[in-house]
């Protein structure tokens, strides 16, 4: 082999390994802006950008109650006791949601536990890799069964093990799940209250619970068989329209599943409305809120759902 052969080879080996090392980071940068979109996506949306900016969750539905999607911030206007708002922040994505599932286990639960347990553990294989998870169980006794967790297995596993007995601590419950609520991570909170049954044990009462509901920016959802609940029906109904929620009372809680489904779907539809008040007193009063709707022509008439209102900062 002559020198010059040699000097080729060394040339040509130097420059295939040049090229090696300038392909990486371009490789690598490839790599990465492919891969941001997806990490985006994983993202929650962020709209909390100052202490004084006020949430609103909006659900908009048509006469055969589906969920409307697609609307924009000009159809909607944000009233606060009676004085329109500026929206100043609008989305409606798919965001992560902190839930709690609050569930009887009273001795009334018997003939109806099994299916519980089932609408509980579908309505949780629905959920988002991001969303966590708690579970309070209750009958004349209330306790935290499984703290927050995004691994919804581990829920499904403490249901699985629920038995019926006892009398029903329906407002210590509901108490509790709030009360939990405080350590949640994401924006969109809210509590599925599974019960058959009126309160006959509890410490707290519906005004305490009620007070305490207004105080947080969770929604309440319940679900109760029609005809077992008695005056409990527009207790439970009171309650969760504050909170912006839902009460279902179908005949049978053989149709759990379908209510479930329509809470998960509410849930991800929801349209997310923020706002800085032009009342700038920080006097820790009860403030009034009310959406209105300005739809684009050719649709029907729909109906909007929020909270009825929240609690000013106080200094």
């Amino acid at each position: 082999m002559t020198k010059q052969t040699s000097l080729q080879k060394i040339n040509l080996y130097l420059l295939l390994f040049l090229l090696l090392i300038s392909a990486v980071p371009l490789a690598a940068w490839m790599g990465a802006a492919q891969n941001a979109p997806a990490e985006e996506k994983k993202r929650p949306p962020v709209i909390r950008v100052d202490v004084d900016l006020v949430v609103v969750k909006v659900t908009v539905t048509d006469p055969l109650n589906r969920y409307v999607t697609g609307l924009s911030p000009e159809h909607f206007t944000l009233y606060e006791d009676r004085v329109e708002q500026k929206i100043t922040h609008f989305t409606q994505e798919n965001a992560p949601v902190s839930l709690g599932v609050v569930f009887d286990s009273s001795g009334s639960m018997k003939e109806h536990i099994g299916s519980a347990k089932n609408s509980v553990m579908h309505f949780l294989q629905n959920g988002n890799r991001e969303d966590e998870f708690f579970l309070v169980a209750f009958n004349h006794q209330t306790a935290l069964i499984q703290d927050f967790t995004r691994d919804a297995t581990n829920v499904q596993n403490q249901v699985a093990f629920r038995s019926a007995g006892g009398r029903t601590a329906l407002y210590d419950a509901v108490y509790l799940g709030l009360e939990k609520m405080n350590q949640a991570t994401h924006e969109k909170k809210a509590l599925i209250v599974i019960t058959d049954g009126e309160d006959n044990s509890s410490r707290y009462s519906f005004s305490e619970v009620r007070d305490f509901s207004k105080e947080l920016d969770v929604q309440i959802y319940a679900i109760g068989e029609r005809g077992k609940l008695g005056y409990g029906t527009s207790i439970i109904q009171d309650l969760v329209s504050i909170t912006g929620g839902r009460s279902f009372f179908p005949m049978s809680f053989s149709e759990l599943d379908y209510y479930c489904d329509l809470i998960h779907a509410e849930l991800r539809k929801q349209y997310v409305l923020g706002f800085s008040s032009t009342n700038k007193v920080r006097d820790g009063k009860w403030r009034k809120l009310k959406v209105k709707l300005n739809p684009p022509e050719g649709l029907p008439k729909l109906m909007v759902r929020t909270k009825e209102g929240y609690y000013a900062p106080k200094s």
